[in-house]
């Protein structure tokens, strides 16, 4: 299951109706998934040899009526194109090299062979384990055991409270935890780099949680108030992006972005920051004084902040990292907007405007799924979905069958856009998004703290191209290993994400296996590890684009290629109102003491597809972490 699916999840079953989430793959979360160095290693082999797959049933078609027709789903997961990875290191010493706490393998039970790769994905099971939804467990990947569901109560302060003590709170949690794991700052700093191997990497390959989707959360976003509205935020803890950085002239910078930040920085002028003041200052209130800005409606942001007396060092940082908008494409009132938002999030929660999950963006469908297990919501892994069975009489979707033969039948269908068929999106017309995963053993731009958390914007060469997002992570978000950073790369397609995004890679970092004796190639970060590949977006796809599709299906689009999570949200909340107008989307779940039980509910025979809010979360770490990306709704008693 995606964000959006898992959101529609979890309102769904929170307004008591019956949720199923079926999927072909034997991962959670689709291309919102995070993975284990081993498992983005399965999933990298999985995508690059793209096997057939055939039926395992084919005595499935006997279970179609003669007033029934099918919609026959796609088979082949085609949203991952031009995958390559690349080792700077040497593979060798690595082969014989087992991954620390890794689970053995296990028998492939019911596998459709769907993903090409079961037996190797199995190594996919450790991340499963250790950032399900106990995201709040500062060791798990210590051991495959912890039970640490009791480390969620009261762990929710981190997001749900605007005053300053809660982004210390969200602070001093991290560091108390990164503490547990990471050596203190203090020690580091005084010693050289270490050199890593990639043999380091695979046995310390459980401390990585690498996402396929890069993203952060503004802190006044819509996931964020969702999360606080919805109290989801009581499964994840969150850690504040600590800089925004600026590539110029060839050189990485910070920015100063809050008010102290800008009259500490010892990079502007006195003229240079009140210049920079009284822009921001007019940038929160700009509505107020349309006649600044009415003449240059039609006129790119670029050229507006030209006629605002700003000298060339501001205009860069305003543009793409403040602002964060295309240099030829944005108009003024979209970057004039774009700036709002980012000075309305600061200081909600640190000196920054964004939050990061720990363990990895992954965290966040999975924090929805457990709501939704919680309140009866099922989730099978590795079972993939042959068709959907269309009434011909009243056009609308009755059941979907299964790989083993099943007929399910439902009221309402929710299905990831990667699962339909060619035939139905003959005329739909997809982008892509280019992206990078590195792995570096300095970061971009040294501090006296390693633990940083840095997001970059590096402007195209040529003008027209896009602007490439760089997001540097640190061990201390329980993403990457002691010593190392991870570093994501995303922007719009143009061509393949390698040719797209190689170049930028060159700019900050050294891809040579060896140092070099040149200084300027000493000074970058080494890269040890990377992989290209570019990803569909989706997102934006009307539903009349796709032909033949009944009315009570609806298509949830993939990952798009903005840095917040905005469209996700939106998508989630049109369906759900769309399938259950009179229903509140995500309401706060009662407290236990609030609750009251029926006789019958508190019988311990229980089935699977109760709607009883006493379901235990124990019960939630299997079947309901994140599950598949065809979603099953069924409405309970007809209501």
């Amino acid at each position: 299951t995606g964000l959006p699916e898992s959101i529609i999840a979890a309102a769904c079953a929170r307004s008591g109706q019956r949720v199923l989430h079926v999927d072909s793959r034997n991962y959670y979360g689709g291309n919102w998934a995070s993975f284990s160095f081993s498992g983005l290693l399965s999933w990298i082999k999985e995508n690059q040899q793209k096997t057939d797959i055939n039926d395992e049933c084919e005595d499935w078609r006997k279970l179609i009526l003669e007033n029934e027709e099918v919609i026959s789903l796609s088979k082949k997961d085609k949203t991952i194109q031009h995958v390559e990875d690349f080792c700077f290191g040497d593979q060798d010493s690595a082969e014989d090299v087992e991954e620390a706490g890794a689970l053995p393998k296990l028998p492939v039970f019911g596998a459709s062979g769907a993903e090409g790769v079961a037996q190797e994905s199995e190594k996919e099971c450790p991340p499963v384990e250790s950032a399900l939804p106990e995201v709040e467990s500062a060791e798990p990947e210590k051991a495959t055991g912890t039970e640490p569901a009791s480390a969620m109560e009261g762990n929710d302060t981190e997001i749900t409270s605007e005053n300053e003590s809660s982004h210390s709170a969200a602070l001093g949690k991290s560091t108390l935890e990164s503490g547990k794991t990471e050596a203190a700052p203090s020690e580091i700093s005084a010693q050289e780099p270490k050199k890593i191997t990639y043999s380091q990497i695979v046995r310390e390959g459980r401390r990585f949680n690498i996402d396929l989707v890069s993203k952060l959360l503004y802190s006044r976003g819509l996931l964020i108030d969702l999360l606080i509205k919805s109290n989801v935020s009581r499964y994840a803890e969150f850690k504040n992006a600590t800089r925004i950085l600026a590539f110029r002239e060839g050189k990485v910078e910070q920015v100063p972005c809050s008010r102290a930040d800008v009259f500490n920085s010892r990079q502007l002028t006195m003229v240079e920051k009140r210049m920079l003041m009284k822009f921001l200052t007019f940038c929160l209130d700009y509505e107020q004084h349309p006649d600044e800005y009415q003449d240059y409606e039609n006129s790119t942001f670029a050229q507006f902040l030209r006629t605002r007396k700003l000298t060339p060092s501001l205009q860069h940082f305003i543009l793409h990292s403040i602002a964060m908008v295309s240099e030829t494409d944005c108009s003024t009132l979209e970057g004039l907007q774009a700036t709002k938002k980012f000075l309305q999030c600061l200081g909600r929660y640190g000196n920054t405007p964004f939050l990061f999950p720990l363990y990895g963006q992954g965290e966040i469908p999975q924090c929805f799924c457990r709501m939704c297990a919680v309140f009866g919501g099922i989730y099978c892994l590795r079972h993939s979905v042959q068709c959907l069975v269309v009434d011909k009489e009243s056009g609308r979707c009755k059941a979907i069958v299964d790989h083993f033969g099943q007929r399910i039948s439902a009221n309402y269908f929710i299905v990831e856009d990667s699962y339909l068929s060619e035939s139905i999106c003959t005329n739909v017309c997809y982008r892509q998004i280019s992206r990078a995963v590195l792995i570096t053993d300095q970061s971009v731009l040294n501090t006296d703290s390693e633990q940083q958390v840095s997001i970059l914007t590096v402007p195209p060469v040529d003008l027209g191209k896009p602007a490439v997002c760089v997001i540097e992570l640190c061990s201390s978000t329980m993403t990457c290993m002691k010593d190392t950073y991870l570093v994501h790369l995303t922007c719009p397609s143009t061509k393949t994400a390698r040719e797209d995004l190689e170049p930028v890679v060159q700019k900050l970092f050294s891809l040579n296996t060896e140092k070099e004796t040149d200084n300027e190639e000493l000074e970058k970060p080494r890269v040890l590890w990377a992989v290209y590949f570019n990803m569909r977006d989706s997102s934006g796809v009307d539903k009349n684009s796709y032909d033949g599709l009944p009315s009570n299906v609806y298509v949830c689009s993939g990952p798009d290629s903005a840095l917040g999570n905005d469209c996700a949200v939106k998508q989630a909340e049109t369906i759900f109102q769309e399938m259950f107008p009179t229903e509140e989307f995500c309401p706060p779940p009662p407290n236990p003491e609030d609750i009251i039980y029926d006789e019958d509910e508190i019988v311990p025979e229980e089935s699977g597809f109760s709607n009883s809010a006493e379901t235990k979360p124990e019960s939630s770490t299997e079947e309901g972490s994140s599950g598949g990306s065809t979603a099953v709704k069924k409405e309970d008693n007809e209501e």
